[in-house]
């Protein structure tokens, strides 16, 4: 593995190898000390032109608990306020000394460029609506943590596909890991060209909850453009929500997903977020030993 930008370069040996040695680095994590030496003398660098809570915290917690020193790029207080390009920003990157950069970009194929400028392995972050490889790769292990396998579990990703990279990584990871995955919104949110997704579709959330193991939750993302599909938010919340009621039609067994940022009250209630059966901040603290996997991967043996 040269580099980390799309679920697409993964195939099913290869994420459960991840997955595994992400397992071991939960139990790392779980130490007095949660360090390993493995990146000793290492750098990491975060190019995130996008804002991120989780995954530049737990990109950067993983380095340091890998041993790597770690640069945080911000654009907002660099030369990009001048007018710097991304390509020179990441070759002033590389220049200063980073061995692996991991970035963050509203554009569709800014890690794949920054990967073909660069010498050193990339792993993506995020790009526009496209892919977010770690994302799917934590939330496949949050599932298998909670279940001991993916295959034939039964889940619906439900709200703001179209705009969704998260979703487009997801329902690659799971159908490769052997889940059925059901697509629920209204229709503007579903992507154009569905015969591309190994999926079904719905529009009712109500009648599928019954036959559901996993229900992922997506915000609607008003910075890509969705609001002008939505005739209003608390129409999207009644019908897409999941709140108490709908929550009591799903299996005892069944659980509750969303990559965050969540937004209480529109696509989950603020009880059914806290409540015991979402995996939410599961998924935040996995993210950490998926992180530390991947730049393993890319880096420990080189």
């Amino acid at each position: 593995m040269r580099h980390l930008l799309s679920m697409a370069d993964l195939d099913r040996s290869e994420i459960e190898d991840l997955l595994s040695l992400a397992t071991e680095f939960t139990a790392v994590l779980e130490r007095e000390i949660p360090k390993v030496p493995t990146l000793r003398g290492r750098t990491v660098a975060t190019v995130f032109y996008e804002a991120s809570t989780r995954t530049r915290l737990s990109f950067e917690r993983a380095a340091k608990a890998l041993s790597a020193d770690v640069m945080t790029f911000a654009p907002g207080t660099s030369s990009v306020t001048k007018g710097e390009s991304l390509k020179d920003t990441a070759l002033t990157l590389r220049a200063t000394g980073a061995d692996l950069v991991i970035v963050r970009h509203e554009a569709v194929g800014a890690a794949a460029r920054v990967a073909g400028w660069l010498d050193c392995p990339v792993i993506n972050g995020g790009d526009g609506a496209h892919q977010h490889p770690t994302q799917a790769l934590l939330d496949s292990l949050t599932l298998q943590q909670r279940f001991g396998k993916l295959e034939g579990l039964r889940i619906a990703i439900v709200g703001d596909v179209a705009t969704s990279r998260v979703a487009r990584s997801n329902i690659d990871c799971f159908t490769k890991l052997g889940a059925t995955v059901e697509l629920i919104a209204p229709t503007p949110f579903l992507p154009f060209d569905l015969a591309a997704f190994p999926v079904t579709i719905s529009n009712s959330l109500d009648e599928a909850l019954p036959r559901l193991d996993v229900v992922y939750l997506l915000r609607v993302q008003l910075e890509r453009g969705s609001g002008p599909a939505l005739p209003s938010i608390a129409e999207y919340a009644r019908r897409f929500g999941l709140n108490r009621t709908r929550m009591s039609r799903l299996a005892a067994d069944a659980v509750v997903m969303h990559p965050g940022p969540i937004n209480r009250g529109v696509e989950i209630s603020s009880d059914i977020a806290d409540d015991s059966r979402s995996l939410i901040l599961d998924q935040v603290r996995n993210g950490v030993a998926v992180r530390m996997a991947a730049m393993f991967r890319l880096l420990g043996s080189s």
